[in-house]
């Protein structure tokens, strides 16, 4: 099985990451961007422009080596405008290609959470993207099926820290999957949700 850390398997999750996510936003029809998702107090809309703007970051963190000062509220509010596909589009590029810069997984960028090794931040957008996928798949009424290396990947990314995601505000309480749930179960129910 291959080492998730080695930075050609890094990148190659990452991609694979963004193109599941990206799917799912090309297949979201206009009479969906105000449904609800699994993401309490979010919308299909909601849901999008969280993860484009968290790709809009990619770029200035690693290539330009910005602080979060440096960056400021550049990111916040709407970043999908008229075109939210587009928008997500032109993101997940720009995010894509930083990280594929060579030396960029060497480096170090400054988090909200102090400064991180760019190879751990990008395994966090690969989760983040994973999960948020099945969310939005369950929203729009999308397959809901993970790819398995994902799915695996995600839930050696997630588990050391699953115990402390509900009291960060930003997810759900840890749900107990049943006994015969299969990985992809197992890793919604760390991060709170029900399959």
């Amino acid at each position: 099985m291959p080492n998730p850390h080695v930075p050609s398997t890094l990148l190659a999750r990452h991609g694979e990451a963004l193109d599941l996510f990206g799917a799912r936003v090309h297949a979201v029809r206009a009479d969906q961007w105000d449904a609800p998702t699994p993401c309490t107090d979010w919308s299909v809309r909601d849901l999008v422009n969280h993860l484009t703007a968290e790709q809009l970051w990619v770029a200035p963190l690693v290539r330009e080596r910005k602080t979060l000062d440096g960056i400021g509220d550049a990111f916040e509010g709407d970043v999908l405008g008229d075109d939210p596909v587009g928008a997500w589009d032109r993101a997940a590029a720009e995010s894509r290609d930083a990280f594929l810069e060579k030396g960029a997984l060497d480096r170090t960028v400054h988090l909200s959470s102090g400064p991180t090794q760019a190879t751990a931040y990008c395994s966090q957008m690969v989760s983040d993207l994973v999960v948020h996928a099945w969310d939005l798949s369950r929203a729009i009424g999308a397959d809901e099926r993970l790819p398995e290396d994902l799915v695996d990947f995600t839930v050696r990314e997630v588990s050391p820290y699953a115990d402390s995601l509900a009291g960060s505000g930003l997810f759900a309480p840890r749900v107990t999957p049943p006994p015969d749930a299969d990985e992809q179960t197992k890793l919604l129910a760390m991060v709170g949700r029900r399959a």
